[in-house]
């Protein structure tokens, strides 16, 4: 066992003397449907069951156990988050050492490497080529750690750079392809060009903020790698001359250049963009519906991310959500494979999308619901995801990563604050977390 384990289980020594959580032992007969013979098969989601994604995995377990009748019989258990994000992931923790784990759970995707290198997940049986196929890149990259595939994805996300039509035709602004967007240089004149039009709305060119959460990493990451950076060296072990590099400080000092020209505001305004005061805004997938139902007036379109100058045309635009992975007290991770694989596949992949309204992983689940073949915005999205879709940092402490990037992001852009020296104080923050999974 790795020294860092050892750490970071210990840490959970209080928790689990609290809920002296054991693993059941289940037989059949236990659980209506669970028969002799059939191989059980226990599954933990993040969710309540009657929502509407938790109704999505209850009918997902369902259909697994017809299909497998006789063979595997899966048993689901809602366990959802509270508003700070526990709940779940107490559970999840406490149950650690206790040996309380089931035999598939679901964990958010920037989570898998801290999940694998703590041992709480093991990697999946193998999948042939055709299987992996199957799944969009950024699904089996978001999964994968050390390179061993350890998660699978049943939706996707993904954040969209929304413009107003008709304002940008009123400036006279065209919108390139996927394949030739606007470099950060070429933005920057845009927002100007957009800044007198905009004032005398009483808006400004872009509806964005920095906001406290996940949300600032997921949708200006993208700025970074397509910058040619990174946050974190490959093996996720290394931010000092990743993090705080030059390319970076770049990156930081643009979004301060967009505050400092009022471009776009220092404090939030509520439905900037949809009331037609901004020509562009950020946000995620779910804009788009929001838009539809509720602001019909606004022409919407969907622009490609923004670029660095010299950007190579590498992947880079927003992606990930929760998975599931097999545990690591499963022992039967040929079953628990096939149930990570049905509640990640093309049936619940489409199921996902019609009654959540969420990005489905597979191609063939996209190729199977019409509005991504018909509608421009969602055929938009959904090619910006298979074709430039980029996971969010892999490393064991990808927590203080994501503050570290938002409260840099924060002193930088709105505090007008040293880049150079915010990033460098991220590192040691950063360090301080990382140093016992690199410790000898």
């Amino acid at each position: 066992m790795k020294k860092a384990k050892l750490i970071f289980l210990a840490g959970l020594a209080m928790a689990v003397s609290l809920t002296g959580c054991q693993k059941k032992e289940v037989k059949p007969g236990d659980v209506a449907g669970y028969d002799e013979g059939e191989q059980y098969l226990s599954i933990w989601v993040h969710s309540i069951e009657d929502t509407l994604e938790g109704q999505v995995y209850r009918e997902s377990v369902d259909s697994f156990n017809e299909k497998y009748n006789g063979k595997y019989f899966a048993d689901i258990e809602f366990i959802p988050r509270n508003d700070s994000g526990g709940g779940y992931s107490d559970k999840v923790n406490s149950s650690v050492l206790s040996g309380g784990l089931p035999d598939v759970l679901t964990l958010d995707g920037p989570n898998v490497a801290a999940y694998a290198e703590n041992g709480i997940i093991q990697p999946l049986a193998d999948l042939t080529e055709e299987e992996r196929g199957e799944y969009l890149e950024s699904i089996l990259e978001q999964g994968t750690y050390d390179d061993k595939l350890y998660a699978l994805g049943v939706m996707e996300s993904s954040v969209g750079l929304y413009y107003n039509k008709d304002i940008l035709e009123e400036a006279g602004i065209e919108v390139p392809d996927a394949d030739h967007p606007w470099t950060r240089t070429e933005f920057m004149d845009i927002l100007a060009k957009l800044k007198p039009i905009m004032d005398e709305k009483k808006g400004y060119p872009i509806d964005m903020t920095f906001p406290v959460g996940e949300a600032s990493i997921y949708y200006y990451a993208p700025f970074i790698w397509a910058n040619g950076g990174n946050l974190v060296s490959d093996d996720g072990m290394t931010v000092d001359g990743y993090f705080n590099s030059e390319k970076n400080v770049e990156v930081m000092n643009y979004f301060h250049q967009i505050v400092e020209n009022k471009y776009m505001s220092e404090a939030p305004i509520e439905n900037l963009f949809e009331s037609g005061r901004a020509a562009f805004k950020f946000d995620g997938a779910w804009e788009v519906n929001t838009i539809y139902e509720n602001y019909p007036d606004v022409n919407l379109g969907v622009a490609p991310y923004v670029v660095g100058d010299d950007w190579d045309g590498e992947r880079y635009t927003p992606t990930g959500s929760w998975a599931f992975a097999a545990s690591s007290e499963t022992d039967n991770i040929e079953g628990a494979t096939e149930l990570v694989k049905w509640m990640s596949g093309v049936e619940s992949g489409v199921r996902i999308w019609n009654e959540a309204k969420s990005l489905p992983s597979t191609y063939k689940a996209f190729d199977q619901i019409d509005i991504f073949q018909t509608d421009e915005n969602y055929k938009a999205l959904y090619e910006q995801l298979s074709k430039y879709g980029h996971p969010r940092p892999k490393t064991p402490v990808y927590p203080q990563v994501s503050t570290s990037f938002q409260q840099a992001l924060e002193s930088v852009g709105l505090g007008g604050k040293d880049a150079q020296t915010e990033l460098d104080k991220s590192v040691e923050r950063i360090n301080a977390k990382l140093e016992r999974y690199t410790r000898e």
